[in-house]
This record gives C-alpha cells, sequence and structure tokens, in this order.
C-alpha cells in the first residue's frame, strides 16, 4: 500500500509540473502572438498614414485648396481611428455591431424627431 500512495503521489506531482510547463508554455504563445499583432498594426498604421502623406503632398502640389486637405486629414484620422478600436474592441464583433446600428437608430430617431419639431415651427 505504501508503495502504491507513493506511485499515486509522484503521479500527481508530475501531472502538476506538466500543467505548469503547459500554462508557462502557453502564456508564451499567447505574449508572442499579442506581441506581432501589436507589430501587424504598428506596420498598418505606418503605411496608412504614408500613404495620407504622399496623398497630401500631392494636393498640395497640384491644388492648394485648403478644405480638400482638411477633408483627406478627417477622413484619414475616422480610418485610422475605426482601424485601432477594431484591433483594440472589449467586445465582439457582433456586439460591436449591434451596438452600432442601435446608437445609429437613436441618432436617426434623434434627427427625425427635431426635423418634424422644426417643420411643425416653421408650419405655424
Amino acid at each position: 500500500m505504501k508503495k502504491f500512495m507513493k506511485l499515486l503521489l509522484g503521479t500527481s506531482l508530475f501531472l502538476i509540473d506538466q500543467s505548469d510547463r503547459a500554462k508557462k508554455q502557453a502564456r508564451g504563445r499567447l505574449g508572442d502572438q499579442l506581441d506581432d499583432l501589436r507589430d501587424l498594426a504598428q506596420q498598418k498604421y505606418e503605411a496608412a498614414a504614408d500613404r495620407v502623406a504622399r496623398a497630401t503632398k500631392a494636393l498640395r502640389k497640384n491644388n492648394q485648396n485648403h478644405a480638400i486637405q482638411k477633408t483627406l486629414r478627417f477622413a484619414a484620422g475616422v480610418g485610422v481611428g475605426v482601424g485601432v478600436a477594431l484591433l483594440t474592441a472589449p467586445a465582439t464583433g457582433q456586439d460591436t455591431r449591434a451596438a452600432l446600428a442601435e446608437r445609429a437608430q437613436k441618432i436617426g430617431g434623434n434627427v427625425r424627431k427635431r426635423l418634424a419639431s422644426c417643420d411643425l415651427a416653421a408650419g405655424d
């Protein structure tokens, strides 16, 4: 019985040790994947910023219209912001889309109400 208990204890210690090793390996792989994802996001951001800079430079040479430049900067900022938000979103894509759709419907409802009240006020 004593040998059986030693065998059982030895086996359980071995399994616990293997479990700890597996956890460390999984954490290491997850950390590497997060680093890779961060590097990829940084590369994409830099590429997008470079493209925007080149487009802005080309527009400046051809046309000195400040409204176009500001619009392009705004669009680039929105694009980069959306990209970063998608990469760092705490919710799933489906949850995020549902929340955005709900918010868009709320805003649309508010705009319709204001337009309706403006039409009523103008008709009086």
